[in-house]
């Protein structure tokens, strides 16, 4: 069956190929997709992590492997699982909730 795809955990994902200012390379992303999805379907929705950022609205903050960076929500994407490399770690309770609130900004409220 392979590995267990689980919603906010951070996973290693090959981006590319990317096209114009979308976000590349090999890179940390959250999974953003509910688990439901991501046992019935064989894509899944992530956010790409970044280091080489600014604040914004559209940006959660988040201390990762001793580095500051953000969570990319405005660069949401789906991908195929085959694109998965390996899985990282989770991220916190509090970063979990600043995500929520963010993707309510701005594809909810």
């Amino acid at each position: 069956m392979g590995v267990v795809i689980v919603q906010y955990d951070v996973f290693l994902i090959n981006l590319d190929p990317a096209i114009g200012h979308e976000i590349k390379k090999t890179r940390p992303c959250l999974i953003i997709s509910p688990n439901e999805m991501n046992e019935s379907i064989p894509t899944i929705i992530i956010a790409p992590m970044t280091t080489k950022s600014h604040p914004n609205p559209t940006r959660v903050p988040i201390i990762f492997e001793k580095k500051e960076g953000w969570i990319v929500l405005d660069q949401i994407r789906t991908v195929d699982r085959k694109r998965l490399i390996k899985q990282i770690c989770k991220i916190t309770r509090k970063e979990i909730e600043a995500v929520k609130n963010v993707l309510q900004e701005m594809l909810v409220d």
